[in-house]
């Protein structure tokens, strides 16, 4: 016989002779219950309060039906949820969580939920440096920018003897008129190429840039003002730059000569460095040849280039052979050869460089870093910030609440699909918010782990110095 549907129940045969019915009714059910977990990564951190801060509301305070916080906060969680489009908020808005993550469970006019729609999100991503008449609420990018650096700072108990900051490039595409877009010829086409900063996994710049710049550029700036903020609250840590051949540009490695911080860049090869290393190369060719594995042998010597660099300055080589042929590659840095023996410096320092890229997709790719569909700039930029902290606060998830569990090296995309997106009943009731999981949830015990950890690093927090 065949099934029935209707319009408020949709059947789907029988199961030991009993009908198998579903329906949309079971009233106030969540999809994201695990986002508790963010709202507790957020007590423990003050990230969205810090945030907050750094925007003006020039509305009048007794219309307003949601607040800054409120608003920020709302877009932070739902990125980090898989939220990426303002369109999704017309729903979310009357999500239980989301209400809940908010601190209010309904607004007070009546034809209003307890959480903004898009329009009223739109209003606040493409707000002014100053208010005007139809965006009141404004931001201020020197602040939102020190706010990356202050979290960074506090995860360490104490100062570390040495920091390794990661400086990259990386492509934004875009596909419309926007303001700044240029055809870059590497990635073959139009795009941003905003400029990233991590120390570890920790998060510390996320620049945008239009595409007609080269890599360094605004890079010697920038890490200036990290590294004065750093060193505000770390004075005898050392710090070390590393990044790509893109930033061994003179200027960025002669401000760091001048401000005792080391550098590690990768160095284009040509055919003057070639030639520099022909005995190498010839030896790693030679013996690669009679075992027929990749072979490679490392030097190290003073070199300047013939016009843009004021000085010379240490250069390691490694002269490899793979397969029958040569693949020399180079790097400059202010490290000594007393510090640091060649092989070691190349494939145990520089190349662990390549992690900052996971970071990068991670923000990216997991995060929708890329949806820089506005049409300025400065709007564009606000959005990478958002997408960014959602970024900062999966980060701090996982480095207090997810240490030493299965997930302590997870991607913010599976944290998202095992730990967030859990479905739950809430209910409400005169005396408490009770949301009900599910009892056969596989990844309980991790969460419930991670929830007490949260607990006790909000109640240190809250506790008086």
């Amino acid at each position: 016989m065949p099934t029935e549907c209707s319009a408020e129940r949709f059947d789907f045969g029988t199961v030991e002779g009993r009908p198998v019915e579903a329906a949309f009714d079971a009233g106030l059910v969540t999809s994201d219950a695990g986002a508790l977990l963010l709202g507790a990564t957020d007590r423990a951190v003050g990230l969205i309060g810090r945030f907050a801060r750094c925007f003006h509301d020039e509305r009048r305070q007794d219309l307003i039906e949601h607040e800054v916080a409120t608003l920020v906060g709302q877009r932070v969680f739902a990125i980090a949820l898989g939220y990426e489009d303002l369109n999704d908020h017309d729903e979310l808005r009357h999500d239980p969580l989301m209400g809940v993550l908010a601190g209010k469970l309904a607004a007070r006019r009546a034809d209003c939920a307890a959480v903004a729609g898009k329009s009223t999100l739109n209003r606040l991503e493409l707000g002014r440096l100053a208010p005007t008449r139809y965006h009141k609420i404004s931001h201020n990018p020197v602040a939102i920018r020190n706010v990356f650096v202050d979290v960074f700072l506090e995860a360490h108990p104490g100062a570390p003897r040495q920091i390794i900051l990661d400086l990259d490039a990386t492509d934004d595409p875009v596909h419309g008129e926007q303001e700044g877009r240029f055809f870059h010829g590497y990635y073959d086409c139009y795009c941003y190429l905003p400029l990233y900063v991590f120390c570890g996994e920790h998060l510390l710049l996320a620049k945008l840039r239009p595409a007609n710049v080269d890599a360094a550029a605004g890079a010697t700036e920038e890490v200036a003002r990290l590294v004065a903020r750093i060193r505000e609250r770390w004075p005898r840590t050392r710090i070390l730059l590393r990044a790509d051949s893109g930033f061994a540009r003179d200027d960025l490695m002669t401000w760091c000569e001048d401000n005792s911080v080391d550098f590690l860049f990768g160095l284009a090869k040509n055919e003057r460095l070639i030639a520099a290393i022909a005995p190498e190369l010839a030896h790693a060719a030679a013996k690669s040849r009679r075992t027929g594995q990749a072979e490679r042998r490392f030097k190290s010597f003073m070199w300047r280039t013939r016009t843009t660099w004021s000085r010379r300055r240490h250069v390691v080589a490694k002269a490899e052979c793979t397969r029958g042929e040569a693949n020399p590659r180079f790097v400059v840095t202010s490290l000594t050869r007393a510090e640091c023996k060649p092989k070691y410096l190349y494939e145990k320092i520089y190349c662990a460089r390549g992690d900052m890229e996971n970071k990068i997709k991670e923000c990216q790719l997991d995060l929708y870093a890329d949806r820089t569909s506005a049409a300025t700039m400065r709007a564009n930029q606000l959005r990478l910030w958002f997408h960014s902290m959602a970024y900062v606060l999966l980060c701090a998830l996982r480095r207090i609440g997810l240490r030493n569990t299965v997930f302590a090296k997870a991607t913010c995309g599976t944290i998202r699909l095992k730990l967030l997106k859990i479905g739950a009943l809430v209910r409400i009731s005169a005396r408490r918010i009770k949301i009900a999981m599910a009892s056969a949830c596989p990844v309980a015990r991790d969460w419930g782990i991670a929830a007490l950890r949260f607990a006790i690093a909000a109640l240190a927090r809250a506790a008086p110095a």
